[in-house]
């Protein structure tokens, strides 16, 4: 059995979980609702303040989808209790950022400045401070979401392995290379 899977899930206060028909799962906690469409393989169990997923057989594909959905579920539950939160830095010289709105400004070095429409579930802020590197901080309930973000705009400028230049994830260690050395 898979071991993520036979995993149960513990129900905060304050949190409701339904699952409606064709499999429907919609959480709803203090900071917002999710929803997900899972497997027709599984069944949800809610009892006591806890959540259990069980498959139909333990084909391959079943045993696969075990894991993935009882993670999803796990991130939409801790969503909507605590949020998720990701931070990128910007290195480099005059690299800067900054957000009107949802709207995100990148000075990233190219001839001209790339703007970026951040979705309305995910909130987002662009600090400068002196002497630290830029830093945008986005949040939301949505873990696939604030992910996928976090990876288009870290993609805007990849973090090179010469000198570091780039957008990085808050903490991230680049493995830099030396260049060119003396013949």
């Amino acid at each position: 059995m898979s071991r993520i899977g036979k995993a149960p899930i513990s129900i905060p206060s304050g949190v409701t979980i339904d699952v409606s028909k064709g499999n429907m799962v919609t959480v709803k906690g203090p900071k917002g609702e999710l929803k997900q469409q899972i497997d027709s393989i599984l069944t949800l169990d809610i009892e006591d303040g806890t959540i259990e997923l069980k498959r139909a057989n333990d084909q391959q594909r079943s045993r696969a989808m075990h894991g993935l959905y009882r993670s999803l579920i796990f991130n939409m539950v801790e969503g909507v209790t605590n949020g998720w939160k990701k931070t990128l830095e910007l290195h480099g010289v005059g690299y800067r950022a900054a957000n009107t709105g949802q709207l995100l400004d990148l000075s990233l070095g190219y001839s001209h400045p790339v703007m970026f429409y951040v979705p309305d579930e995910v909130k987002i802020e662009a600090v400068m401070e002196k002497g630290q590197p830029p830093k945008i901080h986005l949040e939301s309930i949505d873990k696939q979401l604030i992910g996928q973000i976090a990876a288009k705009i870290r993609a805007f400028r990849k973090p090179e392995p010469y000198k570091g230049k780039g957008i990085r994830f808050a903490g991230e260690q680049i493995r830099r290379k030396q260049g060119k050395t003396a013949g």
